[in-house]
């Protein structure tokens, strides 16, 4: 069992920035993928960016490039969304996902994050 566990959201004017924390415990030395999800009313969820734990590789929704950064710490389980330039379409419950090897998920509990102008 993993428990994943966010925090950092928060309203911001367009243009600011916000950044996102998650941290997993538990069985998490399988851990192949952490990530963020987002989901604003009425859609759908979609991948915000994610991150590799063996390789550090790092993929991103063409929607948030070169605004936003995931980033580690392996020492404390932890994976961050440093959201920069901020838009109000950017407004959303954003949820933290774990992935382990065997294809097992876990989900944060989702952290809102209100961009107004």
């Amino acid at each position: 069992q993993v428990q994943v566990e966010e925090n950092g959201g928060g309203s911001v004017q367009a243009g600011g920035s916000l950044r996102l924390s998650c941290v997993a415990s538990g069985r998490t030395f399988s851990t192949y993928t952490m990530a963020w999800f987002r989901q604003a009313p009425g859609n759908e969820r979609e991948l915000v960016a994610r991150l590799w734990i063996g390789s550090g590789r790092t993929e991103y929704a063409d929607s948030v490039l070169g605004r936003f950064t995931i980033s580690r710490d392996n020492t404390v389980n932890a994976v961050y969304l440093q959201m920069n330039s901020l838009k109000a379409e950017d407004t959303a419950v954003y949820y933290c996902n774990v992935l382990l090897y065997g294809a097992q998920n876990y989900w944060g509990q989702g952290t809102q994050v209100t961009v107004f102008s």
